[in-house]
């Protein structure tokens, strides 16, 4: 029957199903990674369902709205509860439907990814000017000159390709499926950028040095160009 039902909604593998009643707690461990539905499952093996998937490496969600969940929600990754339920479901639960009703699951996940998609969007744009930053402070001091550019140099920076585009990156729709880790990522957006921005700067300071008398700002109009686009 359960296994039906999750056929009809759409679960990947439903035919994959196993009736968990008298099963030891070693066969059960040996039963979640080869089975997609399980059937008379005890409290204690709803715990052990997620510690044996957790053991596998996957990141594991658990809905409940009784007692017999606490365990299971407790070891979870994520656990999800409804207002309706029980008390006890409700406090250990890190998130609570307050509509009760589980058809809002989709809109939490979308939600999530935006919000955590667009923080890494942002810290990689605020992260480009400080890595940029960073390697010209040391270019500068191993040819022992001074830094090209002074707090009003970078306003226009700071206004057009920080300040505005974070804003609207913050209010960005943002449902990607959510994909390695956040420093990586981060890192890895905001370090092509850094080094596109230094070599530019330090292309327009060298050869400006021979044609231009005001190189600076001659540098600065360049970054600021290479970003807007």
């Amino acid at each position: 029957t359960v296994s039906e039902v999750a056929r009809r909604v759409g679960v990947e593998n439903a035919e994959l199903y196993i009736s968990l009643e008298g099963l030891s707690n070693q066969e059960v461990l040996e039963a979640a990674p080869k089975y997609t539905v399980f059937g008379r499952v005890t409290p204690e093996q709803k715990c052990l369902l997620v510690k044996a998937l957790k053991a596998k490496g996957h990141t594991v969600a658990m809905t409940g709205d009784g007692v017999n969940d606490i365990l299971a929600m407790r070891e979870a990754d994520c656990s999800v509860s409804i207002a309706s339920g029980s008390e006890a479901a409700r406090n250990v639960s890190h998130l609570v439907l307050l509509d009760s009703n589980f058809t809002s699951m989709p809109d939490v996940v979308k939600e999530g990814r935006r919000v955590i998609n667009n923080i890494q969007k942002a810290s990689s744009l605020f992260l480009m000017k400080t890595f940029m930053s960073m390697a010209l402070a040391i270019i500068f001091l191993i040819m022992r000159k001074p830094y090209p550019f002074d707090t009003s140099n970078l306003l226009l920076l700071e206004l057009l390709v920080i300040g505005l585009p974070s804003f609207a990156l913050a209010l960005q729709k943002n449902s990607d499926i959510i994909r390695g880790r956040f420093l990586s990522n981060v890192i890895g957006r905001c370090v092509p950028g850094g080094i596109t921005l230094t070599m530019a700067v330090m292309s327009v300071y060298i050869y400006g040095n021979v044609i231009m008398p005001n190189v600076a700002s001659a540098a600065y109009v360049s970054m600021l160009v290479i970003t807007l686009t």
